[in-house]
């Protein structure tokens, strides 16, 4: 019978066909049952099921394999009166008709997958219906953006099966094919994808898909830069100096930066007068000589020519919440295939559900979705974040940041795959390397894939640039980066 445009869509003979298959698999639960693993493999749940006997039938059929009791008609009956469901079920007659209407229990899989089916059916129009209500009443009105992420993420939910993660054996194997595909590659090779940086990419292996890296440090250490430094690298398949990525043939990677604090007008002047590399001060204050200002343009033009070819997007709508900033990446991810993703900074994100439980909570839960959105579209999040004065109170004379000092909550730590944490040693005067103005360390604090340590690094605070550091520009009593001791994770 045709569905009727009232009626939700549905098949009883294939529901049918399901439980007597069921029925009939006489290798039950004491052998494979062959049945139950097609209906746990493609999610089919009681509520899968139109036919409300149906429903109650394959319910107690659940019931009786998760007990590990021998599953056919005669053990179903007393089930289910043992239960008072057997009038629910339609009686024993309706039992013995299932198996009567079932030629065979090969056929199991098609009946499955057009029960399957229906049941998709009907959670699309069920979310429909419930976001046309939305739309007509206050949710609407609030804020249709939000509204829209949180619709967006239900209809991507109705997946129709059980999220099937990848199998061991398949797991070891494409392990095993990345070992071999590093081997070829030789040494100083790594699997993720590069920083920009030479040192940085030494001690990560590149950034990870699904990965959560958090650069952290105090107000104006340089943060925003190291992370735009990054994105621009990604974006134009180039290494900080302007060279090819290794291993990577020069290849674009498109980068999503969630700009929460500075507008796009202001990084876009930021970056192209640091790929320049011309003084945005001496512009703006206009102390350039006439010569020096003619050379400045040339290199002007050159590095917007790169950076206007880019595939660098900046969404720099201010006060995000956290369901929103993961609904637009989804989209951005499928429309123009991003490759990293961002967040400057996590501290001006919210998280509207959890906003009136403290702002510790709150971060926790941020935290925690910056976190699933790198595994769900698997692919690195770089996020920013402030740290508390704790480096500046301890008495430490270098005031070296610790992942305690990490704002608002220590599940950022915990969440973190990667967490760097920026000084500048120019900037504390009792650190005894202050005298080295353009020197930045990175404190990789925290790297769930491999070791801990200090990366030195340099900073043109003229240029907000930063770049590889030479050994030469170290005295000889100073620990240069490659030798520096590692902690390796446990």
């Amino acid at each position: 019978m045709a569905d009727s445009p009232l009626v939700p869509p549905h098949d009883l003979e294939a529901e049918r066909g399901v439980i007597g298959s069921i029925l009939l698999d006489t290798a039950g639960i004491d052998d494979d049952g062959r049945v139950f693993d097609l209906c746990a493999a493609k999610g089919i749940v009681p509520d899968s099921f139109f036919g409300a006997r149906n429903r109650v039938i394959f319910e107690t059929l659940l019931e009786m394999a998760r007990a590990t009791m021998p599953v056919d008609a005669i053990t179903l009956n007393d089930r289910l009166r043992a239960s008072n469901r057997l009038e629910a079920a339609g009686g024993v007659g309706y039992i013995q008709s299932l198996i009567d209407s079932t030629p065979t229990a090969a056929h199991a899989e098609y009946y499955i997958d057009i029960v399957r089916q229906k049941h998709l059916l009907r959670q699309l129009i069920n979310t429909a219906r419930e976001t046309e209500r939305k739309c007509f009443g206050e949710e609407g009105a609030a804020n249709a953006d939000i509204l829209l992420g949180e619709v967006e993420k239900k209809f991507l939910s109705i997946s129709g099966g059980v999220a099937e993660g990848m199998g061991w054996k398949k797991a070891v194997d494409e392990s095993l094919r990345a070992i071999e595909r590093t081997f070829d590659r030789g040494a100083g090779s790594f699997t993720g994808l590069s920083t920009g940086f030479r040192d940085l990419d030494i001690t990560l292996q590149g950034m990870q898909p699904g990965s959560m890296i958090v650069i952290a440090a105090r107000p104006s250490v340089g943060k925003t830069s190291l992370a735009m430094n990054i994105a621009e690298c990604a974006a134009l398949g180039q290494n900080i100096a302007g060279g090819p990525m290794k291993d990577d043939n020069a290849r674009p990677h498109p980068t999503l930066v969630f700009s929460l604090e500075m507008s796009t007008e202001s990084l876009a002047n930021r970056m192209l007068c640091g790929r320049a590399g011309v003084s945005s001060w001496r512009i703006q204050h206009g102390v350039m000589a006439k010569e020096e200002r003619a050379r400045a343009s040339s290199q002007l033009f050159a590095a917007a020519g790169q950076l206007g070819q880019a595939p660098l997007y900046v969404d720099d709508a201010g006060g995000l919440d956290i369901m929103d900033i993961r609904a637009r990446a989804r989209r951005m991810k499928r429309s123009k295939g991003i490759e990293l993703i961002v967040i400057d900074y996590l501290q001006l994100c919210n998280c509207r559900e959890f906003a009136r439980q403290g702002r510790q909570i709150e971060t926790s839960q941020i935290s925690g979705q910056i976190k699933a959105m790198a595994k769900e579209l698997k692919i690195p999040v770089i996020v920013l974040s402030q740290l508390t004065r704790g480096s500046e109170q301890r008495g430490d004379k270098k005031e070296e940041p610790k992942l305690s000092d990490l704002r608002d909550s220590g599940a950022i730590e915990q969440d973190a795959d990667v967490v760097l944490l920026l000084r500048r040693p120019s900037r504390t005067p009792s650190d005894p390397e202050h005298d080295k103005e353009n020197l930045a360390i990175v404190n990789v604090a925290k790297n769930r894939n491999g070791p801990t340590g200090n990366v030195r690094m340099n900073f043109y605070g003229d240029k907000t640039r930063f770049g590889d550091r030479d050994r030469s520009e170290d005295e000889p009593d100073a620990v240069p980066a490659d030798s520096e001791p590692v902690d390796l994770p446990v």
